[in-house]
């Protein structure tokens, strides 16, 4: 159900024109969401057709914030760029507290909100990691790291989890398994990353083993950079085994789809192993010869 269906249904608002209003923010969401992420927008698209338009909605929101920190269009300067995340997130909180917004995309999200009863707080939560991003990235600690995730990764699954059909005691498990999704795109993405001027792996796990950022910058592979990559790997697979029996508890139309991205995740992780945790001079992703067998156990309802 897209925003013009739910329009048709007159289900928004109390007006013509606040109805009207809220139909096409969904549908310039879910337009968003088709143009700049097509692979999670189909995957959007197995979701149950009543919760297909909230997520539409999240990413709307989440998508204006990454603009404002990647897009090609962006601020100019890194303080720049955390006043227009302010306002961004100011839109969002003004919304929330009046119960409706004229703004195009968080008329949505704030309907999405109470519509759903998500826990919108997280939002706030993500736009502090988003924030982390606006300048040159370089974490000291590993609880700086599980911060920086916990707010990006963390929050959305958060703000998913209900929407994904999870009983509230397994919400926890959806956000671990978006960290474990987003530690594997950190470890697979150290080269280019680096080339953004981020640098996630924390300071302090480089000095234990001995890797300075010189050694990232020239792409030397050293025994200490294997042993922390190797380090990270092993704590992404005990993200993903702690979240194994997730896919089950969640609503039977989306487990496919959660199978699938696991088993894909997982499949990157034995890439980086089979590269001998070689990061820097080759890229890590998912051979496509590797792609067709996961998908088909994954949506034949195999685990990982």
């Amino acid at each position: 159900m897209n925003g013009e269906q739910l329009y048709s249904t007159g289900t928004f608002g109390t007006g013509f024109a606040r109805e009207r209003l809220l139909a096409e923010s969904y549908e310039r969401c879910r337009r968003m969401q088709r143009r700049y992420d097509p692979t999670f927008y189909w995957a959007t698209m197995r979701l149950p057709a009543a919760v297909r338009p909230p997520v539409h909605a999240l990413y709307g929101f989440v998508r204006g914030a990454d603009q404002i920190v990647d897009g090609a269009s962006r601020p100019a300067t890194e303080v720049s760029r955390r006043r227009a995340l302010d306002a961004w997130q100011a839109e969002l909180e003004s919304g929330l507290e009046l119960g409706r917004s004229d703004h195009p995309v968080i008329a949505a999200v704030v309907d999405a909100g109470l519509r759903f009863a998500l826990p919108m707080q997280e939002l706030s939560v993500y736009m502090d990691s988003m924030r982390v991003d606006c300048g040159p990235v370089r974490l000291s600690t590993r609880e700086d790291l599980d911060r920086y995730m916990r707010g990006s990764a963390g929050a959305v699954g958060l703000l998913m989890a209900p929407l994904l059909g999870a009983p509230r005691e397994q919400h926890a498990d959806v956000a671990a398994l978006g960290v474990a999704f987003q530690l594997t795109n950190f470890i697979r993405d150290v080269r280019e990353d680096y080339a953004l001027d981020r640098l996630y792996l924390p300071a302090d796990d480089r000095r234990e083993f001995g890797v300075s950022e010189s050694d990232i910058a020239q792409r030397r592979v050293t025994p200490g950079f294997r042993a922390l990559v190797a380090q990270e790997v092993a704590r992404a697979r005990g993200l993903f085994q702690s979240t194994a029996r997730l896919p089950e508890t969640l609503a039977p139309g989306v487990r496919p789809g959660v199978r699938l991205a696991r088993d894909i995740y997982l499949g990157i992780l034995d890439h980086v192993e089979s590269l001998d945790f070689d990061v820097l001079r080759r890229r890590a992703a998912l051979p496509p010869w590797r792609f067709a067998p996961l998908a088909l156990r994954s949506l034949a309802g195999g685990r990982a």
